[in-house]
Parts: C-alpha cells; sequence; structure tokens
C-alpha cells in the first residue's frame, strides 16, 4: 500500500540548518516537509556551505524520507507579474538564486506566489510571469516551479485554475511547470472544497492533473469566496476535519507531499498532533 506524504512546513534554525528542519520534521512524524532556504520575507541567505546539506541527506536516508518528496517554498517577495523593470529584474535574480540553491539541496519542488497584477490588467501580469519563468527555465535543469493558487486578494494572480492555466499555456517547457493547491487559498477565492470530485474535475479540465505537484493542506478561519487567506488548524475552520480528510487520502492524489501550514496554538506548533489525526482518520479535540 501507498504511504501517503504527509508533512509540514518547517523551520530552518541554525547553527544545524537543514539538519534541523530534517530533525523536526521527524519529531512530527512527518514523510514530507517544506522549507525556505532563509526568511521568507527577504532575499538574505546563508551560504550553501553552512547548510548542512551533506548531515541533512543522511539523516533523510536513515529516517527512509525522499528528497523528491520534499519541497521549498520560494520568497514571498518575488513578484514576476510586475512591469516595473528594476523591480521585475530582482524578482528574476531572486527566483534564480532559489532554484540554484534548490538544486543544490536536492529538492525538486520550488512553490512561487504567482504574484499581483496591481495596476496591471490580469492579462498583462500572466504574460510578464510567463516571460520570466521562460528566461529563467533557460539555465534551469530539474526544478519544476509550482504556481500556488491564491485566495485572490489585492490583484493577486493565481485566484483561478483558469490563471493559473493561463501561465502554464505560455511556458515553453512543460516539464519545468506545476501546481501548488493550497486548500484554504482555493476555499477563500470561491471554490467549493466539500465537493472533492468537482474541485479536482474543474482542476484537471482547466489545468491537467499532471500538474498538480503539491498541496497545501490547511484549513481555513474564512468562509468560502472571502479572498482573505487566514489558515486555520486542521478541523477547527470552515473547511472542516472530514473534507480535508478527503485531499489527505484520496488515491488520485496519493504520491502528492501534503504541506500543513497552520498557526501555532498557544505559542506552539500543532503540526504532531494535526498529522496524528489525519493519518489515523480519527478525529479528538487536540487544541486542549
Amino acid at each position: 500500500m501507498t504511504k501517503i506524504l504527509l508533512g509540514s512546513h518547517v523551520s530552518m534554525a541554525k547553527p544545524d540548518y537543514l539538519l534541523a528542519s530534517a530533525q523536526s520534521a521527524v519529531g512530527f512524524g512527518a514523510n514530507t516537509f517544506m522549507i525556505y532556504t532563509g526568511a521568507p520575507q527577504n532575499s538574505v541567505r546563508a551560504p550553501l556551505d553552512q547548510l548542512k546539506i551533506k548531515e541533512f541527506h543522511q539523516y533523510l536516508n536513515e529516517h527512509e524520507i525522499k528528497l523528491t518528496d520534499l519541497v521549498v517554498h520560494a520568497p514571498y517577495i518575488i513578484n514576476l507579474a510586475t512591469n516595473d523593470p528594476y523591480k521585475h529584474a530582482g524578482a528574476v535574480q531572486i527566483l534564480q538564486n532559489e532554484i540554484y540553491r534548490t538544486t543544490v539541496i536536492g529538492c525538486q519542488y520550488l512553490v512561487l506566489h504567482p504574484g499581483s497584477a496591481g495596476s496591471l490588467t490580469k492579462t498583462q501580469g500572466i504574460a510578464n510571469i510567463a516571460r520570466a519563468i521562460n528566461t529563467i527555465n533557460l539555465t534551469n535543469r530539474q526544478v519544476i516551479i509550482c504556481l500556488e493558487t491564491m485566495a485572490g486578494k489585492h490583484g493577486e494572480i493565481g485566484g483561478t485554475f483558469d490563471e493559473l492555466s493561463q501561465i502554464i499555456n505560455l511556458i515553453n517547457d512543460k516539464q519545468l511547470i506545476g501546481v501548488c493547491l493550497d486548500t484554504c487559498h482555493i476555499n477563500d477565492a470561491g471554490y467549493d472544497n466539500h465537493d472533492i470530485d468537482t474541485v479536482l474535475h474543474e482542476f484537471d479540465k482547466k489545468i491537467g492533473l499532471k500538474y498538480l505537484k503539491v498541496i497545501h493542506l490547511n484549513d481555513s478561519k474564512n468562509t468560502k469566496g472571502t479572498n482573505k487567506d487566514r489558515h486555520e488548524n486542521i478541523g477547527y475552520g470552515t473547511i472542516g476535519f472530514q473534507t480535508l480528510l478527503k485531499y489527505t487520502h484520496d488515491q488520485r492524489l496519493v504520491n502528492i507531499p501534503k504541506i500543513l501550514e497552520t498557526p501555532k496554538w498557544k505559542g506552539k506548533p500543532l503540526y504532531r498532533e494535526e498529522i496524528l489525526v489525519l493519518r489515523t482518520k480519527h478525529w479528538k479535540d487536540y487544541r486542549k
């Protein structure tokens, strides 16, 4: 029986960096996880030779976690949609650096927020994103850029499957592009998560399930269609435990890494408790 790939975002704290990330994930009971190669809010990065990559690989091997099942998330500050030449060039440079770091670490999935159109039309923003990715992929050999589904707030691109499809259609190398589906984001964007068959059918029709590479498994504090993007702990939001169980165990999604990005409760992460209830399919009030 295929093992469900389930984990969470984990921090990369010095002095052990990547090794510390893997140790945290194993402590949570995860067999996949997501990292940022530095702070998500900026592009300041520790040198690769400080990240303990060799020790990281050895630890993963000891715990039977595959590098190819892990996920890196690009910094939030990247906006490939912008028309500002200076900001656009900066965004491309930051993303190129993240792809290089992801390649050296050995991961294959890099999740990216597509960007915000700002004063541009969505069509113009989409064209800018695709053009930038095509340029970046001229030197990218292995990292699949996974465009994240967004909540659709403040001119965000990616609030609909159609918008992501339009970007993918403009990408030259289809082997190096994918999608990260965030359950909170699509809820807040107006999709009905409770009807997973309809969601996956529309995704397949508009984009293609072969492009679905990563799932961000989050509950939502918001009702459907509010465009707010506020994550909630599994089972305590408007999406609910039973619906998120479907995403966890659906055979169409079994080989896809599922990553929790849920909030802390009383100052501590609840990833271990959330992973346990999702794996066992047995709900309990773990926020007591």
